[in-house]
């Protein structure tokens, strides 16, 4: 099957929505990343009077390296800092993000610059995966 949205990478989580938010969020965090904002769409919408999945956005990164890309490409500043969302699809929970490949493609990054992107692969894949002994982490039923 083709995949409609190909500049971007999507993985199912496990766990639901709010749960997986808070496990990307503890990931971004232990790595010593800022998490700029966290977004609850579907609560905004319900604020405008109208119904919308969940859906948030989470917003953030590392300012020393995303610095060091804007001052080489400005543009670069309109695809950082990094996002993931994190939304319902038909009671499965998943978590998309801006493939770093294309970010970097985009932006003409040398591997230098574009390599410390590519992290946001690991990180999502801690956040979604049970560790060692973690049983804290073990899937809710929805």
């Amino acid at each position: 099957m083709h995949d409609p949205h190909p500049d971007y990478t999507t993985k199912d989580s496990p766990w639901p929505v709010a749960a997986t938010v808070e496990r990307l969020t503890s990931v971004i965090t232990e790595r010593g990343m800022t998490i700029f904002a966290t977004i609850d769409q579907r609560a905004a919408a319900r604020g405008a009077g109208l119904e919308l999945r969940e859906t948030v956005l989470i917003i953030f990164g590392n300012p020393a390296a995303g610095t060091r890309v804007m001052d080489a490409q400005p543009l670069a500043a309109l695809d950082l800092p990094l996002k993931l969302l994190v939304w319902d699809d038909h009671s499965r929970t998943r978590v998309s993000y801006l493939t770093p490949a294309v970010l970097a493609a985009r932006n003409a990054l040398p591997d230098s610059l574009a390599a410390p992107l590519a992290a946001i692969d690991r990180l999502t894949d801690t956040a979604l995966t049970d560790g060692p002994g973690d049983r804290a982490a073990s899937p809710a039923p929805r």
